[in-house]
């Protein structure tokens, strides 16, 4: 969902009122979160034993940013977007080293998402979608090996909108 409304307080019409560049940020970073906690149960299933620890604290991470962010939506007046029953997969993840770039994969991404929150908020909320982004991005580094000078930013100018989550249909 791209465009949901908001009903205005005590309009006496009910018209409703285009989403805020804030809440449209938050969704889409809700949805990508979505992607990631789907990704990692991949990611998860495939992983060498060595690296299961660290795709599992990933997991749990992603699983409370999207809680966080749904509770962020609410409290902008949204309702948050649900997650799909499945998500597309870049590529094929038959090994534990397809299930690797997977997941750095998934992190890039994320730290798309997350400079496009930071461009959108303000206040406590930039400062944790800042902080997002960083653990995104070291997230990426770890599992590549490597980095990129600007998380997030580059990467983006390339990108499409529906890059971050895509949902199977």
């Amino acid at each position: 969902m791209t465009s949901t409304t908001a009903s205005t307080p005590g309009a006496k019409t009910g018209t409703p009122k285009p989403e805020s560049a804030e809440l449209t940020a938050l969704q889409a970073t809700l949805r990508a979160e979505h992607a990631a906690v789907y990704g990692y149960g991949v990611v998860g299933g495939r992983i060498q034993q060595a690296r299961r620890a660290e795709a599992r604290a990933a997991y749990d991470a992603h699983r409370a940013r999207r809680d966080e962010l749904a509770r962020a939506v609410r409290d902008l007046g949204g309702t948050p977007d649900a997650a799909a029953a499945g998500y597309a997969l870049p590529f094929p993840v038959a090994d534990s080293a397809a299930a690797v770039r997977l997941a750095a994969e998934l992190e890039g991404r994320l730290a798309g998402v997350y400079s496009d929150l930071v461009r959108a908020s303000t206040g406590e909320r930039r400062r944790s979608a800042a902080e997002a982004l960083r653990e995104a991005a070291v997230r990426a580094a770890r599992w590549s090996g490597e980095s990129v000078a600007f998380p997030g930013l580059a990467e983006r100018a390339a990108a499409t909108p529906a890059a971050s989550a895509t949902p199977r249909t």
